[in-house]
Order: C-alpha cells, then sequence, then structure tokens
C-alpha cells in the first residue's frame, strides 16, 4: 500500500494568525486553495527545506518533484557549460535549479539554469540576496519533457518561459530533449511572443546579448 501524500508544513503564526501551533500541517490537496504573498512563500520555503515549490503570480504554490536522473544529468551538463563561460568571463553569475527569483510580477521561479550580469547582482542588498533576489535573470534556461504531463513537461515549462519573457529576461531557451530541439524566447520588445525554434539543433549560441556563450547540445540529448 502507498504511503499518504506527505503534508507540508506552514508557519501558522505568519499565514494564519496568532493563538496557533507554531506549526500547522496541511495536506498536500488543500495547498491549490493557498494564496500567498512573495513574503509568505519565503516563510513557508524555510520551513519546509525539503520540498520543492515555486509560486505563481496569483499566489498559488507550484508543487514541483524531484527530477529524473537523466533529466538531473542532462541539467548538470547544462549549468557546467555555462557556469565555465560565466567563470572566464567574469562579468556574470550562474544559477542553479535550486534557486529561486522573485519576478516583478510577484511570482517566485526557479529556472533550471539561469545567468544575472554581475553589477545587477552587486546591486542587491544582502538581505536581498540571501531570500529569492527580486529580479528576474538575464538569461533563463529549462529542460522539459515531452512525455511529462506534470509541472516538468513541455506545457507547464512553456508557460515558465513565457513569464520570463513577460517579465524582462533578456533571452530564454527552452530545451526538449526527446525532440532534440529548442524553443528560443526572445525579448516582448524585441520578437512575438511566440518562441523561434530550431530542430535537430546541436549547438546554441547567445551572440550578441551573452558575447561568446556557446552551449553543446550533444552532451545534454545523450543524457
Amino acid at each position: 500500500m502507498l504511503a499518504p501524500p506527505r503534508p507540508l508544513e506552514i508557519l501558522a503564526g505568519e499565514l494564519c494568525g496568532d493563538g496557533l501551533p507554531e506549526v500547522l500541517r496541511l495536506p498536500l490537496s488543500l495547498c491549490a486553495g493557498l494564496r500567498l504573498t512573495p513574503e509568505q512563500f519565503e516563510v513557508l520555503c524555510q520551513a519546509n527545506r525539503e520540498a520543492v515549490l515555486e509560486l505563481a503570480a496569483d499566489g498559488s504554490l507550484i508543487l514541483m518533484t524531484p527530477t529524473g536522473t537523466e533529466m538531473g544529468a542532462r541539467n548538470a551538463d547544462l549549468l557546467f557549460q555555462i557556469q565555465t563561460w560565466a567563470r572566464a568571463s567574469g562579468s556574470w553569475k550562474a544559477y542553479d535549479s535550486s534557486t529561486g527569483f522573485r519576478l516583478p510580477d510577484d511570482s517566485v521561479l526557479s529556472p533550471d539554469v539561469s545567468l544575472v550580469v554581475l553589477d545587477r547582482w552587486q546591486g542587491l542588498s544582502p538581505e536581498q540576496r540571501r531570500g529569492f533576489a527580486p529580479l528576474c535573470p538575464d538569461l533563463v534556461v529549462e529542460l522539459a519533457s515531452s512525455r511529462d504531463e506534470g509541472p516538468r513537461g513541455l506545457t507547464a515549462r512553456r508557460q515558465k518561459m513565457a513569464s520570463y519573457q513577460r517579465n524582462g529576461a533578456r533571452l530564454g531557451w527552452l530545451l526538449i530533449p526527446e525532440q532534440r530541439a529548442v524553443e528560443i524566447w526572445e525579448p516582448l520588445a524585441d520578437a512575438p511572443a511566440e518562441p523561434r525554434r530550431m530542430e535537430a539543433a546541436s549547438r546554441l549560441e547567445a551572440d550578441p546579448q551573452f558575447p561568446g556563450l556557446v552551449v553543446e547540445l550533444e552532451p545534454i540529448w545523450a543524457g
């Protein structure tokens, strides 16, 4: 018999008012009706460090699942390539998939890999750096599975890419390994809302926004 879903712990004093226990356990089935501010969401994440969560712009929770092993290997290779370029350039900070950003629309999302120009990072206060940095990354990259209907599937990932685009990302890449394809999401000011698609892609070049950044896709497709 399968174990019942693991409940989330929510700091009741912060979210529900005084006079309640310090920690309130709620079944996941009740979380669909919750609407949280970004500040409340940060409290929730601090109380549930093992949970994988994101926050939609309307305040609803997005319940994620751990990455499958094959996708995890792909993500690791992707991060390695982008971080290597960021360190060599000296002008960028690279972030992994566990990093949350508070976007201008008050959603809190975690790209699989992201880049922020160093000047923007240095302009944040120490408190902002410790929490969910209040900015949209300059480059966002997501890996999607065309066989998954959940939060890591293609439909959900396209919705995330559209959110990054609306919130000011300079460039977005949506990688679809099963199709060996990439959707390129450019800024709304420079392109239509619909992405440009590359079929049978073997490498990505980020010029001119990110001079010299190249991602070799064959090891990522291989998993």
